[in-house]
């Protein structure tokens, strides 16, 4: 299997496969060509299993608008909602993002960054309202919780109990 290897100071392996189906490993600094290959090996299954989810996600994605009049139109139509829908969620979970801004991010719907600014992408609003409030508990969530475990879920069910009907709208 081809991978490419990128060191830094970090304290563990990490896999990520991009757009373009290339497969990364984060590696400390210091981790032998052994433990990497090991590594590598032992998420086989893993790195199946997510580049069919990359294919599928790359197959969607010619349908979203490509011109940048098209982004543009997204990104007023969500701004149109996102902030109000923002608001609402932060008092209900007593969480409050530091900046919310619209993108035009093409690989995830939302994003929480470690100063707690959030990011929306303009191609959330081609999704129903139920969908794009699902996105936006979820990053407030992780203003909170900055993983996705048990106590993350909890809180996430807390204020949506049908959350994850909502999630599967953005796998349509």
């Amino acid at each position: 299997m081809d991978y490419s290897v990128i060191y830094s100071k970090r304290k563990s392996l990490c896999l990520e496969i991009d757009r373009s189906l290339n497969l990364t490993v984060r590696a400390p600094i210091g981790a032998s060509k052994v433990e990497i290959e090991s590594f590598v090996s032992s998420h086989s299954d893993w790195i199946e299993k997510h580049i069919k989810i990359a294919r599928l996600r790359n197959d969607r994605l010619p349908d979203f608008p490509q011109t940048q009049a098209e982004k543009e139109e997204l990104k007023e139509r969500l701004r149109a909602v996102i902030y109000d829908k923002v608001e609402h969620y932060s008092r209900v979970l007593n969480l409050y993002p530091n900046r919310v801004s619209v993108t035009s991010a093409r690989t995830r719907y939302g994003s929480c960054s470690g100063k707690n600014n959030i990011c929306f992408s303009c191609y959330l609003a081609l999704f129903p309202d139920e969908a794009i409030d699902y996105v936006v508990v979820h990053e407030l969530c992780h203003i909170k919780y900055k993983n996705h475990g048990k106590e993350f879920y909890s809180l996430l069910e807390s204020v949506l109990p049908d959350y994850k009907s909502r999630e599967s709208l953005l796998k349509r």
